[in-house]
């Protein structure tokens, strides 16, 4: 009995209607099957598992309803029967965490199981050990049982990577006052005993509405872009047409293309840089999109960019009201006023003897951190700060767009608001620090204009202001109550006596009306685009300034507020009555502006134009490269033209299927075409050809054994229009109907080898191809008769091999590669744990050409709990396991290393590409649709076995 091979489609109802003879020895314990390496806190994603409910990774018993492995990410499966002690109605109740079932069948039978009781369904839903009343669904209805009968019953739990895991079940007699008791040995017996049964023996495990519930459900509509239909997936099982039909349709041409490194001395695991990629028509839709929330690899801009600045910089925003957008984007400019007003930390040394010393309250890290400069003693006077000369002026310099993410331990030294009050002077003199100040001397002209004449310093890294908001500093929003002060103006949210220093008052006055600047890109400013965390510098923005709303009044208030404090004292008492008669819940935080109208201009932007066809080994979530569709249409046209020009009109083109191209700068590119095409008075055909496009005045040397062979002059190479002429490769040819063997060795995975073989059946009843073959080198298996599955299994054809020893890798392939005889026939070195695509054998023929082409698919490793209907995961640009090659060619360069690597695998694949690559072989790497890696863990891998498992049946590696 084997798992479903179609994926996508639901299991069939198999369910158990008869439980098989009972015996008395079954009392006090119950079956327990346990499933690891899958994640989710849902009980439905445990029925997602590619095993469940027939494969388990353990199977074992327990002696009471009460369970707690304390691990992560599993999923367990309790089941068996049911003994009351007394007649009578009784209720149940199940706790967890996460996420669990209990069902109950009125009967023997599994068929007629219900559910009973459960907590949660979506995965966040939990309790406490013992508490049985949480949740409304966890408590069930009374349930009439009898105690000479038993009843079938089974418990589903789901346990992700978070809380403390248990899971049990309580029941009770229906009276008032009872409180729920865990179900012990006493009242539960075994299913069936399943100690001596090895793992691939699955027809004793019942089926029961629990471990199918939902599987009938109409599926939701596919995440990802790739599970939507494609002509690819189903083009293989049109007809071909004839190759003889096509062989004078192009004169031929020799084919060497320059990137072959034939006999270049290549470093160990160098090969990995002189693979290239292919360019495809139409998108395959490879590119996992719904990933990208997590992973922006494909786009230019660093993770860091993106997350700070986003795609900004990719719009420009209409200019509607030039002076109204300016004021915004003015008080956006980093809560500053006037970036020149103040210091930087390149000037500090520049006023050191202007600095005041403050008191630094302790952070967290025990530092103390720089605060605002505090209010000197009552009745001083401020000295005004002395103009800075000439020498001082300030020297404009390139923005540092990316010293935030170097800086970002510092300590916030910005603070807003007023400072604490005075502290009474301690006997210990406490620990002094130095801020900068406000730029004393008269406000300069705006120095941002500077950037844009010709001769102004260059801009910087990340030009324009960003219409993202910047984080603002916390402050206290429930101010205290302030102590009464005396008349004198704030300035840097201090409290001072005596007239407000001209400078300053005309630094205020001249930030807050600055002339307008033009929109489009904004003129750069010093540290634009370092963050508001980092920067070290103290605003001397009063409170008033930051708590106003920005609205069109806003500019009038603040011009009031300033009046007043050049008023009376009553008039400011009054002013400080009133602000705290508002109460301390009014909000002092100034709102930020919304402009719900504001347009942008934006043009077209493909960024498929700035990958290059090298191996990227960064991104593992862009898919195949794109062809551009005009190249792709003018290659097909011409081929049409000279097809119809053979044959007269024979053949009429329906639609382009798949364009393959590999590009040679030097020499030109070879394209694989595949079309759809109808034969006058027959029907649809499929026409899968090799073309070269050769550039003209290319020289075609290098080629191996072509010399007897015609070679077009270059004049021959260019249509009359002057572009470049197709023409036919040779010795590129591949079969249709060639061989294909799947080269595996195992070890103790029998859940694994079932589903593998489960799949190879299904891929010869959906394509009725009987040209492939599956050959297992088993290693000894303990749980499971490997030889008997194969014997089993529907394939077309197969072969069995034992070795001795610990599991080799390498060595089992190659003595899987050595049992085959033909050596025109292609090997497929290949894995366990892959889903495989229909049209798996089709790819490995396409691109598979004896002494040309060797193919090497990248696979989509999923993520745990993904699955091949909503794969989550990434594509595997690194791992060259899982590759295709001719026997001959296997035999040419050595076959595997089976001398450096032997008790273990990683980077036996490299080794192999780098000699396959030395040997003068292409290596054709493409993202197949469907072709996934499901997710195991390596616990357990090469036989090791966890402590505290005795008694159990577990699967190996």
């Amino acid at each position: 009995m084997l798992l479903p091979g179609a994926t996508g489609r639901p299991p069939p109802l198999n369910l158990t209607h008869r439980a098989p003879p009972w015996r008395e020895e079954y009392l006090g314990q119950a079956n327990l099957h346990v499933f690891e390496d899958w994640c989710g806190g849902a009980v439905g994603h445990l029925r997602r598992n590619l095993h469940f409910p027939l494969f388990p990774h353990m199977r074992t018993t327990v002696k009471k309803l009460a369970v707690s492995p304390k691990w992560k990410n599993y999923g367990l499966r309790i089941f068996g029967f049911l003994h009351p002690a007394r007649d009578g109605d009784v209720q149940f109740s199940v706790a967890s965490d996460d996420n669990s079932e209990f069902w109950l069948s009125p009967n023997e039978s599994p068929a007629g199981a219900q559910l009973v009781a459960f907590v949660g369904k979506t995965g966040s839903e939990w309790t406490a050990p013992g508490e049985f009343t949480k949740f409304s669904s966890q408590v069930s209805k009374p349930r009439r049982l009898m105690a000479s009968r038993r009843y079938y019953f089974e418990l589903l739990h789901k346990q992700d990577d978070r809380g403390s895991d248990h899971v049990e079940v309580g029941w009770r007699a229906f009276l008032p006052g009872l409180k729920f008791e865990v179900i012990g040995s006493a009242h539960i017996s075994l299913y069936t005993e399943e100690s001596a049964l090895m793992m691939d023996h699955v027809a004793h495990v019942p089926q029961s509405p629990a471990s199918h519930v939902g599987a009938r459900l109409p599926q939701e509509e596919p995440r990802a872009d790739m599970l939507r239909p494609d002509p690819r997936d189903t083009f293989f099982l049109t007809p071909r047409v004839e190759p003889s039909r096509l062989e004078n349709v192009l004169e031929p041409c020799a084919y060497a293309p320059t990137y072959v490194v034939k006999d270049f001395p290549i470093a160990r695991y160098q090969g990995l840089q002189f693979v290239y990629l292919s360019f495809v028509y139409p998108n395959d839709h490879t590119r996992l999109t719904h990933m990208e929330t997590e992973n922006k690899c494909f786009y230019r801009e660093s993770p860091l960019y993106l997350e700070r600045f986003g795609f900004y910089k990719y719009m420009k925003m209409d200019q509607e009201e030039e002076g109204e957008e300016d004021e915004q984007v003015q008080r956006r400019a980093f809560l500053f006023l006037n970036p020149d007003d103040f210091l930087d930390e390149e000037d500090d040394g520049e006023l050191l003897d202007s600095l005041e010393p403050t008191e630094a309250g302790p952070t967290r890290s025990g530092r103390r951190r720089p605060a605002a400069r505090a209010p000197t003693e009552a009745g001083a006077t401020p000295t005004p700060p002395t103009s800075l000369g000439p020498t001082h002026q300030r020297i404009p310099r390139r923005s540092r767009a990316l010293s935030w993410a170097a800086r970002a331990a510092r300590p916030l030294p910005l603070l807003l608001g007023r400072a604490p009050p005075p502290r009474a002077a301690a006997a210990q003199q406490p620990a002094k620090v130095y801020v900068t100040r406000v730029r004393p001397g008269p406000r300069a002209p705006p120095r941002a204009l500077e950037a844009l004449s010709p001769g102004g310093p260059p801009w910087p890294p990340f030009p324009g202001v960003f219409l993202r908001p910047r984080p603002l500093p916390r402050v206290q929003l429930r101010a205290p109550p302030r102590p009464p002060r005396s008349r004198g103006y704030r300035t840097g949210g201090s409290q001072a006596t005596g007239p407000r220093p001209p400078s300053q008052a005309q630094a205020t006055q001249g930030s807050r009306q600055g002339p307008a600047r033009p929109l489009g890109h904004a003129a750069p400013t010093e540290n634009l685009n370092t963050s508001s965390e980092t920067q070290p510098v103290t605003s001397f923005l009063s409170l008033s300034q930051v708590s106003r709303p920005q609205l069109p009044g806003g500019e009038e208030e603040e011009e009031e507020e300033e009046e007043g404090d050049d008023g009376a004292p009553g008039d400011e008492a009054a002013s400080e009555d009133s602000e705290e008669a508002a109460g301390p819940t009014l909000s002092r935080w100034r709102e930020e502006a919304i402009d719900w109208r504001r347009t942008f201009s934006v043009g077209a932007v493909d960024f498929e134009l700035l990958r290059s066809d090298w191996n990227d080994l960064r991104c593992n979530v862009s898919g195949n490269l794109q062809l551009p569709e005009a190249e792709a249409v003018d290659v097909v046209a011409q081929y049409m033209e000279r097809l119809n020009a053979r044959h007269g009109g024979r053949y009429a083109l329906l639609r382009i299927v798949n364009v393959e191209k590999r590009r040679d700068s030097a020499r030109g590119s070879r394209f694989l075409l595949e079309l759809e095409v109808r034969e006058r008075g027959g029907g649809r055909l499929r026409l899968s050809e090799y073309v070269f496009l050769r550039l003209p005045g290319a020289r075609a040397a290098d080629a191996d054994g072509d010399g007897e062979s015609p070679e077009p002059t270059p004049a021959a190479s260019l249509r009359p229009d002057g572009r470049p002429e197709l023409c036919r490769p040779l010795r590129l040819a591949w079969r249709q109907d060639v061989m294909v063997h799947f080269i595996v060795p195992v070890k103790n995975q029998a859940r694994w080898v079932a589903q593998f073989l489960a799949d190879m059946a299904a891929l010869h009843t959906r394509t009725g191809d009987s040209h492939f073959s599956v050959v297992l080198v088993d290693f000894e298996s303990e749980d499971m008769d490997v030889e008997r599955a194969l014997r089993t299994a529907r394939l077309p054809s197969y072969q069995y091999l034992r070795r001795t020893g610990n599991f080799e890798r390498s060595a089992g392939l190659q003595a899987g590669v050595d049992a085959v005889a033909d050596p025109s026939s292609i090997v497929f070195l290949c894995d366990l744990h892959i889903h495989f695509p229909p049209g798996i054998l089709d790819a490995v023929r396409k691109h598979c050409v004896e002494g040309r082409l060797a193919f090497a698919p990248v696979v989509m490793r999923l993520g745990c709990g993904s699955w091949p209907g909503d794969p989550h995961g990434y594509w595997e640009v690194n791992g060259f396991g899982l590759f295709g090659i001719y026997k001959s060619d296997f035999d040419r360069i050595g076959g595997m290393n089976t001398e450096e690597f032997r008790d273990q695998w990683g980077g036996e694949d490299w080794e192999l590409l780098d000699r396959v690559l030395q040997a003068g072989l292409e290596v054709e790497r493409l993202r197949l649709r469907h072709f996934y890696h499901y997710y195991h863990s390596r616990r357990g891998m090469w036989g090791t076995r966890g402590r505290g498992r005795k008694g159990a049946r577990r699967e190996g590696p």
